[in-house]
């Protein structure tokens, strides 16, 4: 029998991996790097005359990323230098391989199928609440400003940029750090709740959590980032795909 590639999802640590962080030091560094990044955006969306504005051009939501990256970049950086071993592939799983591509159909059947199974029911119940153009609506008026050359900046936050910060955030420090703690089943379902709620679009939630469960099982079965990684890139490759095509 051959063996698995992947090592067995326990909530051990495994040789050459960190022992995981504290609960303390997990909600205190996401809370302060929070803090930080609703400062800076506030501070740019005050500076850039769109602080009232429903819908923002492409160039603001840029900057407003990059303010909440960048805060949760350092925070990464401070708790695995002193919380953990200074290394991102021990501490958060950094770490990527070819059989990572199989995140590609993970990631299109999630946002094609699963995504749909879990709202199906939601729109037969509460039509008018879980209606598809209510799920698509910040995707679509996205891709809609987005035009020429902004359409590539819009690819790369959206298919690129939010994929590995949220992986390195939600399954490499939370779900990963808690995990020797708290034990795997229950750190990868506090990562997935976490990572659903801070997107604070309720219409989006059962899917998101539905999605961010099989984030949280790539990450359980793999030990590493790679997987999770991939399997959001394409997920969010084909959502952007289908508002800006259709």
């Amino acid at each position: 029998m051959t063996s698995s590639p992947w090592p067995p999802p326990s909530g051990e640590p495994i040789e050459g991996h960190s022992a995981g962080f504290a609960p303390g030091v997990v909600g205190a560094a996401w809370v302060g790097s929070y803090v930080v990044a609703i400062a800076l955006g506030g501070l740019l969306l005050g500076s850039s005359g769109y602080g009232d504005a429903e819908v923002l051009p492409t160039w603001v939501i840029a900057l407003s990323s990059m303010s909440l990256w960048a805060p949760q970049l350092a925070m990464l950086f401070l708790v695995s230098r002193r919380f953990g071993t200074g290394s991102w592939s021990r501490d958060f799983g950094w770490s990527f391989a070819v059989r990572d591509l199989w995140g590609i159909p993970l990631g299109l059947a999630s946002q094609f199928i699963l995504v749909n199974l879990v709202m199906l029911p939601l729109r037969l119940l509460f039509p008018d609440r879980f209606s598809a153009e209510d799920v698509e609506r910040r995707a679509r008026e996205l891709s809609e400003l987005a035009t020429g050359w902004w359409f590539v900046v819009l690819v790369a936050l959206v298919v690129f940029g939010a994929p590995i910060i949220e992986e390195l955030v939600y399954r490499g420090m939370i779900q990963g750090g808690l995990s020797p703690r708290l034990g795997a089943s229950r750190a990868l379902v506090l990562a997935a709740v976490w990572f659903t709620m801070v997107h604070l679009h309720p219409v989006e939630f059962p899917g998101l959590f539905a999605f961010a469960l099989v984030l949280g099982w790539c990450y359980m079965k793999t030990r590493t980032l790679g997987l999770a990684i991939v399997t959001h890139i394409a997920f969010n490759a084909a959502g952007l795909s289908v508002v800006a095509l259709t």
